[in-house]
């Protein structure tokens, strides 16, 4: 077994409505939690780093347990660099053997964005590797991302076809209302879909079948791990997510891949918080740890069932 690209994950999500979920991974217990959950469903899976992940774990590191990943579950896992800051990054992603790079150019005016969107699909294509780009700035704090909300875009429809037609990037990440972070929305959530459909529409008429998209900051944040965290001396108080409802109807539409981090971290901090408040003698770190990754593998098993639906892809 060895890793594979989004590119038939993609088409088959595309047809079958449904999304694959691409969760960021940190740790060994985060990778065993969510390819646990996977493999449990049957689901193909996608597993990211971010540019903060391969500084805190190294890209050897992680690429070993996600081989072993790969190996022990026999699953079609994807290893993907998440928000690649420029060409240097990418470059080195894919010479440490990841198969799915993006490239977050969102933040450079549009040209400049075509440009180098352009210049790491040239590279990445030519080693084996697809590309994911950015169009459009969600608002929120994740890693090194950060952009108010008042210098938050969304997608241009147009702008999307053309983008796609000069970069030649395999899918693209647009912004329609979703936000990094644990405090998504201040007021009700509402995610565009119309702007959803017409880009997908305008792609397809202009000659892009079955053309991915990608929705970032797309985390539910789970209340229930709010409230364990906040149970066990935790401060997150109003954090508010992309409701599960919401997300199912991205996936129904042009939707192949849903990311999803804030969920992941508040399991972990959730467990690890009613660990030591209900075991305050204990200091092994594999017990507080090992419910961190069961709370994970709960949390993503009910991801892929109730709201992306990618239980039984790997049929």
């Amino acid at each position: 077994m060895a890793l594979v690209t989004t590119k038939d994950m993609f088409e088959k999500a595309y047809q079958g409505g449904y999304a694959i979920g691409a969760f960021n991974i940190n740790n060994m217990e985060i990778v065993q939690g969510v390819v646990a959950a996977a493999k449990a469903q049957r689901s193909a899976v996608i597993l990211q780093v971010s540019k903060s992940a391969l500084k805190y774990a190294h890209p050897k590191y992680l690429k070993a347990m996600v081989d072993a990943a790969v190996e022990e579950t026999g699953l079609d896992i994807a290893l993907h660099l998440d928000h690649g800051p420029d060409f240097e990054t990418c470059r080195d992603c894919i010479g440490y053997g990841f198969t799915s790079v993006m490239f977050d150019g969102s933040h450079y005016d549009y040209e400049e964005n075509v440009a180098k969107t352009k210049e790491v699909v040239e590279y990445a294509h030519a080693h084996g590797v697809v590309v994911e780009a950015e169009l459009g700035k969600l608002a929120g704090v994740e890693d090194d991302v950060n952009v108010d909300a008042a210098n938050a875009t969304y997608t241009d429809p147009d702008q999307a076809v053309d983008f796609v037609k000069r970069t030649g990037v395999d899918s693209l990440a647009i912004a329609i209302g979703t936000s990094h972070g644990a405090y998504k929305f201040k007021g009700e959530a509402k995610l565009d879909f119309a702007r959803l459909e017409t880009i997908t529409k305008k792609l397809e008429d202009a000659g892009f079948h079955h053309f991915p998209i990608v929705l970032h900051g797309a985390s539910s944040v789970d209340q229930r791990c709010v409230e364990m965290c906040n149970a066990y001396g935790g401060k997150i108080d109003g954090a508010k997510g992309i409701p599960a409802e919401m997300l199912r109807k991205a996936s129904a539409m042009a939707v192949c891949k849903i990311n999803m981090d804030t969920d992941l971290r508040l399991a972990m901090t959730a467990a690890i918080r009613k660990s030591f408040g209900e075991n305050p003698a204990a200091f092994d770190p594999r017990g507080y740890l090992g419910d961190a990754r069961t709370l994970i593998q709960e949390l993503v098993e009910d991801k892929i069932k109730n709201v992306i639906g990618s239980t039984d892809s790997m049929k």
